[in-house]
């Protein structure tokens, strides 16, 4: 009798020891490692040909492999020293300034934003970079983090306000300045933050009927800028209905190519014509072409599969998560890959028209890396916090 009472202890104090320790999502970890090794692999094999051609590139073939590489290093080891941060740190208050660390770092980014529209690095015609030393940042990367956080954090003081129309306009007032700022320079990108905001917003509410309209009117809105707007964004709809016959179709087109040439196995790793100069840069926003011609249908139905994965680990982190703001911050980060994701991928294959958006962890950017990593320690970070899961 005694040593049945005893087993039971027993038993009841491994299941209270399993109960009150923290969950880290070694799956999610595992599987960004997995897709950021694979963009290196596509940089490379979308790169190399460019970069040993070209003196500007010191004909090193490993150019830009080289220099993703470092940044991914930069970027996992800011993932992981976030992961282990409890992502509330963010609700704190500053000691000096005393205002939350997701003020700040909503405040940063607008000044950033600010300060990249007169001191900016003008290339390909867009003040998008900004020069420190030997690096180049792009505010509008941090700018997509702030977006998350900040969204998050107001929700979370208010959560009931999000069933009216009045609080989703409240939190997009804040949203308004960096969007604004962004979109000055860089349109694209200011739609993913407005899609992202919306998608926080349209989690947290009770009522979505509001929001299918309010999304709705914001294309509508949308399509008449660019129309009735300046010029080039009104010649990048006429590029994509005639995209056979438009002069400037020329790269879309022969991404288009390359994706039916690589039929149902592809052409093989590093096997692609394309990249020899027929697609303009194509390492950066095509490389999903690249990876179509290389690997195939069946390639690129991997590719997606493992976005699809990803995404249902921050899901599924999100609902575990132990409270609001950890829950919200991981819809955030969800909707920014998920938002990616699509329009790069509807880009490339001319499903809408062109526009500058990467496809996350896979193409070149080392700001875009480095950043989405230091989400994914954001995401990390919840899970680390769940009891027992």
């Amino acid at each position: 009798m005694a040593r049945a009472v005893t087993e039971r202890a027993k038993r009841a104090r491994k299941q209270e020891k399993l109960r009150s320790h923290n969950y880290y999502d070694y799956s999610l970890l595992i599987l960004v490692m997995f897709i950021v090794a694979f963009g290196l692999v596509m940089i490379y094999s979308s790169s190399s040909y460019t970069a040993q051609t070209s003196s500007r590139y010191n004909n090193d073939a490993a150019f830009f492999l080289k220099r993703q590489a470092a940044c991914a290093i930069i970027g996992i080891i800011t993932m992981l020293v976030i992961s282990k941060i409890n992502y509330r740190l963010l609700l704190r208050r500053m000691p000096v300034i005393r205002i939350t660390y997701a003020s700040f770092l909503y405040i940063v980014a607008c000044i950033l934003q600010i300060v990249v529209l007169f001191a900016g690095v003008n290339l390909n015609g867009a003040k998008r970079w900004l020069k420190i030393g030997p690096l180049q940042l792009q505010p509008s990367e941090i700018t997509k983090v702030a977006v998350i956080v900040f969204t998050a954090y107001i929700i979370y003081l208010a959560p009931r306000m999000m069933d009216t129309a009045r609080g989703y306009i409240k939190v997009m007032i804040f949203m308004a300045v960096p969007i604004a700022l962004v979109g000055k320079e860089n349109m694209s990108t200011a739609i993913v933050l407005f899609l992202v905001a919306t998608g926080v917003c349209f989690v947290a509410s009770r009522r979505k009927l509001f929001y299918v309209g309010a999304f709705v009117a914001g294309t509508l809105l949308g399509g008449l800028y660019i129309i009735l707007g300046a010029g080039f964004r009104a010649e990048r709809i006429n590029i994509w209905l005639n995209v056979e016959t438009h002069e400037m179709g020329f790269q879309i087109l022969q991404g288009l190519y390359a994706i039916a040439s690589g039929g149902l196995f592809g052409t093989g790793l590093g096997e692609s014509m394309q990249k020899l100069g027929f697609i303009p840069e194509s390492y950066n926003d095509m490389i999903f072409s690249i990876v179509c011609e290389e690997l195939g249908l069946c390639g690129a139905i991997i590719v997606v599969l493992l976005f699809i994965m990803l995404l249902w680990r921050i899901f599924t982190v999100a609902i575990n998560a132990p409270d609001l703001f950890g829950s919200l911050l991981c819809v955030g980060v969800l909707a920014h890959i998920a938002v990616q994701v699509i329009i790069n991928i509807a880009v490339v294959t001319n499903s809408i028209p062109s526009t500058g958006i990467p496809l996350p962890f896979i193409s070149y950017g080392g700001t875009s890396v480095v950043i989405l990593l230091a989400e994914m320690g954001m995401v990390l970070s919840v899970s680390n916090q769940i009891k027992g899961y």
